[in-house]
């Protein structure tokens, strides 16, 4: 496993385990090493929508997505992000694009009802 890998990983220990602070740190590191990785991006999106900073959060899911466009994943969190903060159209959109990518996406699936 290489150094970015591994701070990848701790990154997600560190946001599983509630210390935003150290996921933050983990993960910025990762993404000044490389702007393009897409679960890197992903992880703090989810970090910064845990601490209630939302425009951060979906900038950095958005950019997941534009990275890694085949990622249900990416596509579901992305539509949580937008449903929790009142975007319905867009929380609609990105799960459409989760279920178009695959159709037994549960998460999606389940959530689209709402809409």
């Amino acid at each position: 496993m290489s150094e970015w890998e591994q701070r990848l990983a701790n990154g997600i220990t560190h946001k599983a385990a509630g210390a935003y602070d150290l996921a933050m740190v983990e993960l910025l590191a990762v993404l000044d090493h490389d702007n393009t990785c897409a679960e890197a991006h992903r992880q703090l999106g989810l970090v910064y929508g845990f601490t209630g900073e939302f425009d951060s959060a979906v900038e950095h899911l958005r950019r997941a997505a534009d990275i890694d466009p085949g990622s249900t994943e990416i596509r579901t969190d992305l539509a949580l992000t937008y449903a929790m903060i009142g975007m319905e159209a867009e929380a609609k959109q990105e799960f459409e694009a989760a279920l178009a990518l695959d159709p037994n996406n549960a998460v999606a699936r389940k959530n689209l009802a709402y809409f």
